[in-house]
């Protein structure tokens, strides 16, 4: 019997991004109480890389998607076997280009053909400023 009885969504993605988010928010930390703006700027540098990794991650199949996945891949080092398609609203694989509808031509009616107006003549026809009478 597993440890515990729920998807709590422990992924090797999530994992690494939380260690390396969590050192970055250190040295973030450590450079608002030195009042050091290098530290700062490095601390926010190493968040924003844990974001990109964790992402870069989750694309290539080692998080998961949005609910709850099937318990065969509850352990946190099972690769998630739909990422390379995309999850369905899944903000990242949105942004990846992936997740999104393919459709076909056939899949969308032909436009409905409107008549085209063909050249005036300009004898007893409205014009385009005044529609009540000839132009003149």
């Amino acid at each position: 019997m597993s440890a515990h009885q729920y998807d709590h969504g422990h992924t090797v993605a999530g994992w690494t991004g939380f260690g390396i988010v969590t050192a970055g928010a250190a040295v973030l930390a450590l450079g608002v109480c030195t009042g050091s703006g290098v530290s700062r700027a490095v601390g926010l540098g190493i968040v924003l890389l844990g974001l990109l990794v964790t992402w870069a991650l989750h694309l290539a199949g080692w998080g998961k998607p949005t609910g709850r996945r099937p318990r065969e891949q509850w352990d946190w080092r099972v690769r998630d076997p739909g990422a390379g398609d995309g999850h369905p609203g899944c903000l990242g694989c949105r942004l990846a280009g992936r997740g999104r509808r393919r459709t076909t031509a056939a899949e969308f009616p032909a436009p409905a053909s409107a008549p085209v107006p063909g050249p005036r003549s300009g004898a007893g026809e409205p014009g385009p400023v005044d529609a009540g009478g000839p132009v003149r």
